[in-house]
């Protein structure tokens, strides 16, 4: 089974709709929000269901292997940026203006 680059934990590799490729974590999790199933080829596909278009009984719901992967989670997250000398922070401006434009 193929690993993640950046944990070596294993994916499984699907094809999205729009012909991406997405790793999910390789056990099906009920509270996951990817459809994967097999098509015809053996390939497997994902999809985020809908209430138009909701969970096939053909399909399991997995995990998006970058929700649940350690140093993704850790660039994910965003720090407080240092703003250069002389560059005021607008967004403190705005909440203390009480959202006002």
């Amino acid at each position: 089974m193929p690993r993640c680059l950046d944990c070596r934990r294993e994916v499984l590799w699907t094809v999205t709709d729009a012909g991406k490729r997405l790793a999910v974590d390789p056990e099906p999790d009920e509270t996951g929000n990817t459809a994967v199933y097999r098509d015809g080829t053996g390939t497997r596909r994902s999809r985020r269901p809908s209430e138009e278009l909701p969970l096939m009984a053909w399909e399991k719901l997995y995990v998006p292997h970058v929700a649940t992967c350690p140093p993704r989670r850790k660039t994910t997250q965003k720090s407080p940026a240092v703003l250069p000398p002389g560059v005021l922070d607008l967004a403190a401006y705005r909440r203390r203006a009480g959202g006002r434009s």
